[in-house]
């Protein structure tokens, strides 16, 4: 099976990636993120029936003791796995030609990168109140909403402020459209009717008034970009310590994001495999995936086959073998990937010991520091990664362009 797509190492369940450090999720963001999740997770555990519930699984209880570095060796390679001996290299394997606009980084998409992606982490709030509020400005509202004259339950902000983006159509209605316009400080009326089907007997197809407060209009500001702020904030933890570096580092990563999919895919039509694939690689990329499903099931008190069921995982299986049956598709392309990256490190005599992999952790995952991925994954699986993106950057020095 073609993998259109490189990917390092099973990502989505190992967060690591070039701009780990640098481009982070805002606590919004991430708290949206989070909350959605535990509501899926949430139901999926109240799913539980008497019936799945007395579903034996106790043969999966060895998940217990999964561990990510498990198949690794000390050298970041499979464990008793030659991947040579399932995928033949063709001589000019390393002869790839790709777009040249895949090679192409300007000064300007550095520049927007870097506001976008590092100085936005860092950036500050500013209450803006000498302006009135306009389309796409992100506010701050108290407001009390009633009907009739009568407060409803649900429809005050008691006083402590609620941001809304003007525009976001997060709210019904026509409630944003009412505030654009208005001055921090005015205190106004929004007229709104709830939806018909609204999903409370109280509100359905009613007229509310929300007697609003424009508290400020909320600006997002990025630090200035100066070499004693990269040294500063980027030192200690990516080694990076002036503009110069910074830019060089966010070239390499816009390149690496940019190239490595096509490159990748341009390398396994080179390459052909055995028909048999190790058979101990695909358990445990198995065993990585049901280990995401053994731990959210134990966090919720429930059995991976409620879970599994509810549908959390994107399709509802009746079962456990029918959810590994369903992904092993996606087991072999993965086992593929693993295999044709160890045998080009095979071919060039790479390995990652702790040294290199020390040395060349910030290099593509944007940290001098792997102990904390250490810790979560072991050693082994983290000299994995790092020796996969040594072969990848390899190749990607030495592309043609056309």
């Amino acid at each position: 099976m073609k993998l259109s797509t490189m990917n390092r190492a099973l990502a989505a369940v190992l967060a690591l990636g070039m701009t780990a450090a640098l481009a982070g999720c805002s606590s919004a963001a991430s708290g949206e993120a989070t909350a959605e999740s535990a509501a899926t997770e949430e139901t999926a555990a109240s799913s539980t029936t008497e019936e799945t519930a007395e579903v034996d699984e106790t043969a999966y209880d060895y998940l217990a003791d999964f561990s990510f570095s498990q198949a690794y060796d000390d050298n970041g390679y499979l464990k008793d796995v030659t991947a040579l001996d399932y995928v033949t290299l063709p001589d000019d394997y390393a002869d790839i030609t790709i777009d040249a606009d895949l090679g192409k980084v300007t000064d300007e998409d550095i520049s927007s990168y870097i506001d976008q992606n590092v100085l936005s982490n860092y950036a500050t709030d500013e209450q803006i109140t000498d302006r009135a509020a306009a389309d796409g400005d992100t506010v701050n509202i108290d407001y009390v909403g009633s009907i009739d004259g009568v407060e409803f339950d649900g429809g005050n902000t008691q006083g402590n402020g609620a941001d809304l983006t003007l525009g976001s159509h997060s709210y019904i209605d026509d409630f944003e459209d009412q505030i654009v316009g208005h001055m921090p400080g005015e205190t106004f009326d929004v007229t709104v009717t709830f939806p018909e089907d609204y999903g409370n007997e109280d509100l359905n197809g009613k007229e509310a008034v929300f007697k609003t407060t424009l508290n400020y209009i909320k600006e997002s500001k990025n630090p200035d970009l100066t070499d004693d702020w990269v040294a500063s904030n980027l030192g200690e933890t990516m080694n990076l310590n002036t503009i110069d570096e910074l830019n060089s580092f966010v070239k390499n990563t816009m390149l690496y994001d940019q190239q490595a999919s096509t490159v990748y895919s341009a390398l396994h039509d080179k390459v052909s495999f055995a028909k048999e694939l190790p058979q101990n690689v695909l358990d445990y990329y198995r065993d990585v995936v049901l280990y995401r499903v053994y731990t959210y099931a134990k966090s919720y008190g429930t059995t991976m086959t409620a879970l599994l069921q509810s549908g959390m995982f994107g399709t509802s299986y009746d079962s456990i073998d029918a959810y590994v049956e369903d992904i092993q598709g996606s087991l072999n392309t993965i086992t593929e990937q693993a295999l044709l990256m160890q045998a080009i490190a095979e071919k060039q005599g790479l390995v990652c010991d702790t040294a290199l992999m020390n040395q060349d952790f910030g290099k593509f995952y944007g940290s001098t520091d792997p102990s904390a991925y250490i810790s979560s994954y072991g050693e082994n699986y983290i000299k994995m990664n790092v020796l996969q993106s040594e072969v990848m950057q390899n190749l990607i020095d030495n592309v043609k362009y056309e």
